[in-house]
């Protein structure tokens, strides 16, 4: 279960540098806390997925200093989130005193609160056999209850409380990449590799094709110098008796699995295309399959690895 709310504290005025737009609108900021074992590793990586620059761990006298070095930086690090512990807190417990500071200094930072009942907490604890950071001498629960006080306020002025308590890894991670990813930062992206088989496996494919079964264009004289990415080479590959349909079943079978890698969390799918070389008909082929995905509506590039390795 997770609610939502939004805070109305944001600036109506907010200074602009040498003419620029104000950092507030440039530089998008959040801020991830919470329980610990509620989750915040995992909004991490999600965050991380869908193109955010990801800070862990950082005190909170420097978020500040943080946000200022993201705006100034621009590109990627204008989406920046800092994600705050206990550890964190160590240098300060008044979260909401810096959330206040960033508003002052234009920036509208969003605040995530991780949440679980107290029992979630326990049995996720003891699963990995660790004591939670506050208990000290005491029982875990004694340590939650210490870090719920310390914690009170920061959840009361989160912008979006999250309780993970039903909520498996991968259902949070999706909750996440709905509320900030948008949805091209959710879509699967596929990439087909041509490969020769004589320099070895690509170690990141996600499937194998063998493109071998294929006449070689290396032994036609006429076409030997030259590659898969050409007109004359592609067409009499794909002209070959049964290579549309090998490039047919691999497109259904790639387009019938996209959907449960997405469920799983995979935002990278490596499907491989081997010749001997991986000259001619890997490369035709690799070609041929990514353009298919693409017109079934995925994200998908065809690269080429030992293209003019030979």
């Amino acid at each position: 279960m997770s609610e939502a709310r939004t805070t109305g504290d944001r600036m109506d005025d907010p200074e602009t540098v040498d003419g620029q737009v104000a950092a507030e609108s440039e530089t998008t900021l959040v801020v991830v806390t919470g329980l610990s074992g509620g989750g915040r590793s995992t909004v991490a990586r999600a965050l991380e997925n869908v193109g955010y620059y990801v800070v862990d761990n950082l005190p909170q006298a420097l978020m500040l200093d943080m946000a200022e070095l993201a705006f100034k930086a621009g590109g990627a690090a204008r989406r920046t989130a800092m994600v705050l512990d206990v550890r964190s807190r160590a240098f300060s417990t008044d979260l909401a005193g810096a959330i206040h500071e960033l508003k002052d200094r234009g920036f509208s930072p969003r605040v995530v609160f991780v949440d679980a009942d107290d029992e979630v907490l326990i049995r996720r604890f003891e699963s990995v056999r660790r004591s939670h950071p506050l208990q000290g001498d005491g029982r875990l629960a004694d340590g939650i209850a210490v870090e719920r006080g310390l914690l009170e306020e920061a959840r009361d002025q989160a912008d979006v409380i999250i309780d993970t308590s039903h909520l498996n890894v991968n259902q949070l991670r999706r909750r996440i990449e709905e509320l900030f990813g948008g949805e091209d930062a959710r879509r699967l992206r596929v990439t087909v590799l041509s490969f020769g088989f004589k320099y070895g496996l690509p170690p990141d494919a996600d499937f194998v094709l063998d493109a071998r079964f294929l006449p070689n264009p290396y032994w036609v004289p006429e076409l030997r110098e030259h590659t898969g990415r050409e007109e004359a080479v592609s067409a009499y590959v794909l002209g070959q008796e049964g290579a549309d349909a090998f490039v047919a079943s691999y497109a259904d079978l790639v387009n019938a699995t996209t959907a449960g890698f997405e469920r799983e969390g995979k935002r990278y799918l490596t499907v491989a295309v081997g010749c001997t070389g991986g000259k001619h008909r890997s490369v035709a082929i690799a070609e041929e399959l990514a353009g298919r995905l693409r017109h079934s509506g995925l994200a998908a590039n065809a690269q080429h690895r030992d293209l003019g390795r030979e």
